[in-house]
């Protein structure tokens, strides 16, 4: 059964109209700007305690609800809520969300730095190049899903990905294609890792038990010292 997510506590325009998130910020009270991306589950506790993680890393750190406020708790009903959510309104909310992060009081950054997982692994890298320079760090960890861009011509960020070795949600193959197609069309900074791990490996939430705690523990720290040197 379809719930809602009790996370929202921020709302920003988005295509003429609203959009909702979770927001979480540092300590310290301000810091760069980094875009948290769902998977297909939604804006569940997990994609909270990522954001709040990163917010701890020093970020101002935004995960913006792509369902409204729906979540899913098992594959079938997180398949039709992804299906339901059009490629063009996602990458729209995440405009939207770049907006709202760069005209915030508490960021310090002209750019923002972006993270997400699953369907938000495609959606991250629609975004770099659908923003530009404007994103100057972009991180998918296995990125699926509708969110993908067909081409990586407007990529500016450098780009860190993070796949799994055993995923049979997107096979590795096509995760290195990916690669070498991003460092073709953009001619950004590149640079990929792969990992004796299924799908989803670093979500400590997952039902179908892909979690792997030392590959995540990695892959997160890997991520979060990227984000950190290229917040600008």
């Amino acid at each position: 059964m379809v719930e809602q997510a009790p996370f929202q506590n921020v709302t920003f325009p988005s295509g003429g109209g609203e959009a909702h998130g979770y927001l979480a910020l540092p300590e310290s009270g301000s810091g760069p700007a980094l875009i948290v991306i769902q998977e297909w589950w939604g804006l569940v506790d997990h994609i909270k305690d990522v954001t709040d993680r990163f917010a701890t890393a020093g970020f101002v750190a935004l995960a913006p609800d792509l369902y409204g406020g729906r979540v899913a708790h098992d594959g079938k009903e997180a398949a039709k809520l992804m299906s339901e959510l059009p490629e063009a309104k996602g990458a729209e909310m995440l405009a939207g969300a770049v907006d709202y992060l760069l005209q915030h009081e508490a960021v310090t950054s002209s750019t923002v730095g972006a993270i997400g997982f699953c369907m938000g692994g495609g959606f991250v890298l629609a975004l770099a190049a659908q923003q530009g320079e404007r994103v100057s760090a972009a991180v998918p960890f296995y990125g699926v899903g509708q969110g993908v861009p067909e081409s990586y011509a407007g990529v500016r960020a450098a780009v860190q990905g993070h796949y799994a070795e055993q995923d049979a949600s997107y096979p590795v193959e096509k995760a290195r294609e990916q690669e070498a197609q991003i460092r073709e069309q953009s001619g950004a900074e590149v640079e990929y890792f792969y990992y004796d791990a299924p799908h989803a490996f670093a979500n400590d939430s997952n039902p179908s038990g892909n979690y792997r705690p030392d590959a995540a523990k990695l892959a997160l720290s890997r991520a979060t010292e990227f984000l950190q040197a290229r917040a600008r």
